[in-house]
């Protein structure tokens, strides 16, 4: 491992505790309790001190299965500052899925629920334990901090290796937007699973600005939005699923629990323009959309960047990073370095598509185990969305490359398809897949989720599209269910919608 950098996130905390020590840094609303920044930083070293003398040496993976806590905050913070590389895996992970994560990771150790016979199980200590002086540090910003599992489109887990350098460089790239979207004065809900590198996120940003995370270790609406009520919250970090049963709670109930809210953000999944409409009526509060990857850090844009929110749009480059529209070779298509510069660098029709290409620091170092597939030589990383800038520099997603269906050699986004089918009073949900096809080589498939009580036959739903797509769009398979299938954070989980779908 290359030690070209001192920094790493680990020091954080140290920071925090040093700019404010006996500033509320954590509020673990299952366990009703909270700590300051100098406790977390007292039991993060305690915690770093226990790993080490367990075993863990610089570079060992550690995997942790933990639920939104302060005992999680600081197993984290510990497996990295005893020099560990945190493997998160999630509460809603199968156990075929830990298995493969534990097998390729090479994790040595694990926290909390991870029972396994290959690797050592670790506690983390007693919060009230004598004080220790953590190991002394030997790794630096080039160094792993996480090695996140994510499956993209493909289904095979891929292990994304992110340095403290990526995690910091992000981390200071979200703190020079203006306004800041966390200051030391917040409150921030912090629900989106740590496991995923967005709830990740939120929690370096809080600690790198000294705020207060609100940690919620289940999202359940009333559990929110009491939660918000009770602790004052400022900024809510969200999902598109979360503001959807948000918005159906009413204007009385959100406006008394998000009195205090300054602050709504969504990411990890597409924020569906009549959410965004219906949130901001019952409450008054915009809804900031950002974009990324776990590879990426993860935050690459946000309507925050312009200051106004576009339906639809995930807005503009954030402070540090570049972005442009490649060809299937690679070359470009637009490219958006300044937005004062937009004009000049676009080619002459504004929504020509392409894959949306990121450079900056705050890009991962490839995939484990040999860093493949990782920036080229130039520095930049294909994501594999495919993806267009309106006249102003602001990006909209179409679909992913990978989703993209084929038809008689012409190119079907199933965003399209799905947005045309949504138009149906009927319709509550719906996905659009390509199915192999002799003659066409695919063909789209609709998988349909109707409103209760709602009746729709096929022959009115290809009706409908007949009227609004071209006729290699229009679904030559329909299928009705009862649900679709989703990850945690929301996403539609598109591999399993190519054969057939029950309910």
């Amino acid at each position: 491992m290359t030690r070209t950098q001192t920094g790493t996130v680990a020091d954080l905390v140290s920071q925090a505790c040093e700019k404010v020590p006996r500033h509320l840094a954590l509020v673990d609303v299952s366990a009703a309790r909270s700590l300051t920044w100098q406790q977390v930083q007292s039991q993060v070293d305690r915690c770093a001190a226990a790993f080490a003398e367990a075993g863990v040496a610089p570079g060992d993976r550690v995997a942790l299965r933990l639920p939104n806590t302060a005992d999680a905050v600081v197993s984290l913070f510990g497996v990295l500052r005893a020099g560990g590389v945190v493997v998160p895996v999630g509460l809603d992970a199968a156990p075929r899925e830990i298995e493969r994560v534990l097998a390729h990771s090479g994790a040595r150790f694990t926290v909390g629920d991870l029972a396994s016979t290959e690797v050592i199980a670790l506690a983390t200590p007693d919060p009230d334990g004598p004080e220790v002086a953590p190991p002394a540090q030997t790794w630096g910003g080039e160094d792993l901090a996480v090695l996140a599992s994510t499956s993209g489109t493909g289904g095979t887990p891929r292990g994304v290796m992110l340095s403290h350098r990526a995690l910091l460089a992000n981390v200071e790239q979200c703190a020079a937007l203006k306004p800041a979207p966390v200051t030391a004065a917040d409150r921030v809900l912090l629900t989106v699973p740590l496991s995923h590198a967005y709830g990740l996120s939120g929690l370096w940003q809080v600690a790198s600005a000294g705020a207060t995370a609100v940690l919620l270790d289940k999202f359940g609406v009333d559990r929110a939005l009491d939660a918000c009520a009770e602790h004052r919250v400022t900024n809510v970090i969200g999902v598109p699923a979360m503001y959807q049963a948000f918005a159906a709670a009413g204007a009385d109930r959100l406006g008394d629990a998000l009195a205090t809210v300054r602050l709504c953000t969504s990411g990890a999944a597409p924020l569906d323009a009549a959410t965004l409409a219906l949130f901001r009526q019952e409450t008054g509060l915009a809804i900031f959309e950002g974009y990324g990857l776990t590879e990426t850090g993860p935050v690459l844009t946000s309507t925050l960047v312009g200051g106004t929110v576009k339906a639809g749009s995930v807005g503009r480059a954030i402070p540090g990073v570049e972005l442009r529209l490649v060809d299937s070779d690679g070359l470009p298509v637009a490219t958006l370095t300044d937005p004062d510069e937009f004009a000049a660098d676009l080619t002459d029709e504004a929504t020509d598509t392409g894959l949306v290409a990121a450079r900056g620091a705050n890009l991962f170092s490839g995939y484990w185990p040999d860093g493949d597939h990782g920036p080229d030589a130039d520095g930049w990383f294909r994501t594999g969305d495919v993806g267009y800038f309106d006249d102003e520099g602001d990006l909209y997603l179409v679909d992913r490359a990978n989703d993209l269906i084929i038809v008689n050699g012409f190119n079907v986004y199933p965003h399209e398809v799905e947005a045309v089918v949504a138009e149906l009073a009927e319709v509550a949900e719906v996905a659009a897949v390509g199915m192999p096809d002799e003659r066409t080589g695919e063909h789209v498939k609709v998988v349909v989720v109707l409103r209760q009580g709602a009746e729709l036959t096929d022959a009115a739903l290809r009706a409908h599209c007949a009227e609004r797509l071209a006729r290699f769009k229009i679904p030559a398979t329909v299928e009705f269910v009862e649900s679709l299938p989703h990850s945690v954070m929301g996403k539609l989980r598109r591999a399993s919608l190519r054969g057939t779908v029950r309910p």
